[in-house]
């Protein structure tokens, strides 16, 4: 008995750490509810009628990151995404076998490099206030997850930070602030689980003074976290990725070996209407992750792919106009 006990035991540990050692490609697909809301259907490639979610896991994708508003409308495109909302979602995912990323935008809407506002019900707090709203939204959402049962293995502090969060109080104008804040949200995901581990998530995968200097900062300031998150998007830098794939692959092996932390794309993406084209960047992509020394290149996500443009007007996804998804996405079965 004693032997089957251990053997038992044995079996679950390695599992759970064949699990963590998995390479997690997987993508951001907080629109799909409200897409099924307003009646979206989606098809698989010989016309039948499919989950979105399974037909990204028979595409080799086996998790899903999830953003987080504090006060949102109800607005399908820019708004839901409320802790109710997202917990659901999450359950419904997990379930599918799926592994799970929280992204905290700390806002009621969007959040990236081009607007980090506060949410309204914290808009006049003091500082020490400001922070204290951060770690309490954090630690509610973390624990009613934990509390259906969802096993959450990444959370985001910020989204798309490299100015800073919260403005103008946590902007990177006042790095003291900015690094209490972000601290603040490790210690309340900590403090749920502490084998969660904390991403700081900056744009411009290829741009390593744009890193340097947002970690140095950070470095500078102690701030706790455990990931590097890297968006990657040619698009926006109005280059091709043959362009500027070299110095993703640079900037990634640069940030394991300068802060001794890993790192993992969390978003990346390309022009629904270039098929073969996205699909080479995603091949690339994967390619450049998987090739970080020591296993410390964790995965690849894309950002919203199922978001099919007639609905979403966003012309990274990777959907066709038929419902059905794009051939890239088969870069992510390898």
């Amino acid at each position: 008995m004693r032997k089957l006990v251990m053997n038992g035991i044995l079996a679950v540990l390695f599992s759970t750490v064949a699990w963590a050692q998995e390479f997690a490609k997987g993508a951001d697909v907080t629109w799909l509810p409200q897409m099924e809301a307003t009646g979206y259907q989606f098809y698989d490639t010989d016309g039948t009628k499919k989950d979105a979610l399974q037909l990204l896991k028979d595409r080799g994708m086996n998790t899903v990151r999830l953003r987080v508003f504090v006060n949102p409308s109800d607005d399908p495109r820019s708004g839901h995404c409320s802790k109710e909302e997202t917990v659901a979602f999450a359950l419904r995912a997990q379930k599918m076998g799926f592994r799970i990323m929280i992204d905290f935008h700390y806002s009621d809407s969007w959040a990236d490099p081009g607007k980090q506002n506060k949410p309204a019900a914290w808009k006049d707090l003091p500082f020490n206030l400001l922070a204290q709203a951060l770690y309490d939204h954090t630690f509610d959402v973390m624990t009613a997850l934990q509390k259906a049962n969802v096993k959450t293995e990444w959370v985001q502090i910020g989204n798309e930070i490299p100015g800073g969060m919260l403005w103008p109080e946590g902007s990177t104008n006042n790095w003291k602030q900015l690094g209490i804040l972000l601290n603040k949200g490790y210690d309340a995901v900590k403090k749920v689980d502490p084998s969660i581990k904390v991403i700081v998530h900056v744009d411009e995968g290829d741009n390593i003074e744009k890193f340097r200097t947002f970690y140095d900062n950070a470095t500078a300031q102690k701030v706790r976290y455990d990931v590097i998150g890297l968006s990657y998007y040619p698009f926006w830098v109005k280059k091709d990725y043959t362009e500027t794939i070299a110095n993703l692959e640079f900037n990634l092996n640069d940030l394991v070996k300068r802060y001794n932390k890993e790192v993992m794309v969390v978003e990346v993406g390309g022009e629904y209407d270039k098929v073969e084209n996205t699909k080479a960047l995603l091949e690339a992509t994967i390619k450049a992750v998987k090739n970080v020394p020591n296993n410390k290149g964790l995965g690849v996500l894309y950002w919203e792919p199922q978001g099919e443009k007639s609905w979403s007007g966003y012309s990274l996804s990777a959907w066709l106009p038929n419902g059905q998804p794009s051939p890239a996405l088969d870069a992510f079965k390898n």
